[in-house]
């Protein structure tokens, strides 16, 4: 089984291509449980990257929000 490159994959409520961030392995599932919430609330949150940056992101922008495998091709309402 080929590692696992966990990102977090970001829809914008204006539309255009997804934004995707790698995310360290060890915190990704963390962050996965509480994306619905922040995206629910609109909430600010700072993420750090699998390269030791930060970023912050205003869930207020975001229309849709998830952790993916980038090793995964994913087709929704297929898998």
């Amino acid at each position: 089984m080929a590692d696992q490159k966990p990102a977090l994959v970001l829809h914008l409520a204006t539309g255009g291509e997804p934004l995707m961030f790698a995310l360290p392995t060890d915190s990704s599932e963390k962050l996965a449980e509480k994306l619905g919430e922040l995206v629910k609330a609109g909430a600010v949150e700072s993420v750090v990257t699998k390269d030791n940056s930060t970023v912050t992101v205003n869930f207020a922008h975001v229309a849709v929000a998830y952790v993916d495998d980038l090793n995964r091709k994913k087709v929704f309402g297929l898998n």
